[in-house]
C-alpha cells in the first residue's frame, strides 16, 4: 500500500492558505504514530509533466498558473490568491494521484493524502481547487492504456463539478456524485449519475442511498480502477456541509465502498477531499478511519 504525502514545508505557502493545508501534514503523522503506516510507504510525488497536464488542462489555462497571470476575478473564483508555490503544490498533487493509482493497478489501492480537486475544470479553477487531480490521472492512465474504464465515486458533499464537464462527452470515465443538493457548487453540472442529498439528512438515509447506488454502479460500469473521493464534509461538525452525518456514519461509509469494491477486485485510487469542521482533529480522525478502512478492507 502506497501513499502520497506532501510535505507542507516543502513549498511553503503564504499564512492564509496555511489552515487548510494543515490536515496534509497531520493525517500521515498521526497514521505513523497510531502505528498504522510505517514511514516506507509514504512516499513525496514529483511535479506532473507539462504534457499530462495537457492531456486535461488547456494549453492557455496551465500557462497562466505557470506564469502567474490569473486575473483578481480568477483568483476570488479559485478561493486563493496565486503564488508559484500554490501551483507547484498542485501538480505534485495531481501526479500524486496518478502514482497511487498506478500502485493500485498492482496491489489493490493507494491513497493520496491530498487530492480530490474536482472543482477544476478543463479552462479554469474554482472552489479552492486549481487542477483536477483525478481527471488528470484518469486521462494519463487512459492514454497509456493501462485502463479502459474509469469510475470516479465523489462522496464529497459538494458536487464535483469540474470533473462531470471534463468527461460530458467521454464515455471511458463514469462520474457518479452524490452531493448536497442546495450546496455549493449552486450550478450543478451534470455527472453521469448525480443523487442530490436534503439538507440535515442524517446516517441511515444517506447510508441507504449509496448501498442502493454501488451494486447499480459496479455492473453498469464494470470499471478496471475506482477513483473515490472520501470528503468528511459530510459530517455534521462540519462548517459548510449542511448534513447530519456522524463520525461513524462517515467510518461506515468508507467501508460499505471499500467492501464492495474488494468483492469485485476492483482497485482503489482514494483521494482525501474536503473537510471544514471547526476542529482539526475532526477532520483528521475522519481522513484517518478513511485510511485505516480501506488497508484493513483490502488486506
Amino acid at each position: 500500500m502506497k501513499i502520497a504525502f506532501h510535505d507542507i514545508y516543502a513549498h511553503p505557502l503564504p499564512a492564509d492558505h496555511r489552515f487548510p493545508m494543515l490536515k496534509y501534514e497531520l493525517i500521515p503523522a498521526q497514521l505513523l504514530r497510531e502505528g498504522v503506516i510505517t514511514p516506507e510507504q509514504l512516499f513525496a510525488p514529483q511535479p506532473a509533466s507539462e504534457d499530462n497536464i495537457l492531456l486535461t488542462h488547456t494549453a492557455a489555462y496551465w500557462h497562466q498558473l505557470r506564469d502567474q497571470t490569473l486575473t483578481p476575478r480568477e483568483q476570488r473564483k479559485i478561493g486563493f490568491p496565486q503564488s508559484p508555490e500554490l501551483t507547484m503544490r498542485e501538480i505534485v498533487i495531481a501526479q500524486g494521484t496518478a502514482d497511487i493509482a498506478l500502485h493500485a493497478l498492482e496491489h489493490g489501492i493507494g491513497f493520496n493524502v491530498a487530492g480530490g480537486t474536482h472543482h477544476a475544470f478543463a479552462d479554469h479553477g474554482e472552489g479552492f481547487c486549481l487542477l483536477n487531480d483525478f481527471a488528470m490521472a484518469a486521462n494519463y492512465l487512459l492514454h497509456k492504456r493501462r485502463i479502459r474504464k474509469a469510475l470516479i465515486i465523489d462522496l464529497d458533499v459538494h458536487q464535483g463539478n469540474g470533473t462531470a464537464a471534463l468527461f460530458a462527452d467521454n464515455p471511458d470515465v463514469y462520474t457518479f456524485s452524490m452531493h448536497g443538493a442546495h450546496n455549493y457548487p449552486f450550478h450543478k453540472e451534470v455527472s453521469d449519475w448525480d443523487i442530490p442529498l436534503t439538507d440535515g439528512m442524517d446516517n441511515g438515509t444517506y447510508l441507504g442511498l449509496l448501498e442502493e447506488a454501488l451494486p447499480v454502479l459496479i455492473n453498469r460500469v464494470k470499471p478496471d480502477l475506482v477513483f473515490y473521493l472520501s470528503g468528511v464534509d459530510i459530517l455534521e461538525t462540519d462548517k459548510f456541509g449542511k448534513l447530519k452525518v456522524t463520525p461513524q456514519g462517515c467510518l461506515e461509509r468508507d467501508e460499505m465502498v471499500f467492501h464492495w469494491l474488494r468483492k469485485h477486485n476492483i482497485p482503489c485510487a482514494v483521494a482525501m477531499g474536503g473537510g471544514y469542521s471547526t476542529h482539526i482533529r475532526d477532520i483528521v480522525n475522519a481522513h484517518c478511519q478513511t485510511f485505516k478502512a480501506g488497508i484493513r478492507i483490502y488486506g
